[in-house]
């Protein structure tokens, strides 16, 4: 298998991954799922040299994250009440 055949297989999973994400009820979820999946399009953007594709990923992959991080600590402050 050449290395074009394996980056279109990793697009095609960050494809099925970000659907999954958008299936998730719980927020939480949705977050992980939709950044693993913006993560593999990054990965996947930058190997074919398709920066727009790359770009627009790692923005998604910071909104994520931040938002990731805004849930745990809001999960943490409730808990120590």
């Amino acid at each position: 298998m050449d290395s074009a055949t394996i980056w279109e297989w990793v697009g095609y999973l960050a494809s099925v991954v970000v659907a999954i994400s958008l299936m998730m009820s719980n927020i939480k979820k949705l977050r992980w799922w939709n950044l693993v999946g913006a993560a593999l399009f990054v990965a996947y953007g930058l190997a074919i040299d398709a920066l727009p594709v790359a770009l627009v990923n790692f923005f998604i992959v910071l909104i994520d994250a931040y938002y990731i991080v805004k849930i745990y600590k809001t999960d943490k402050i409730l808990q120590e009440k």
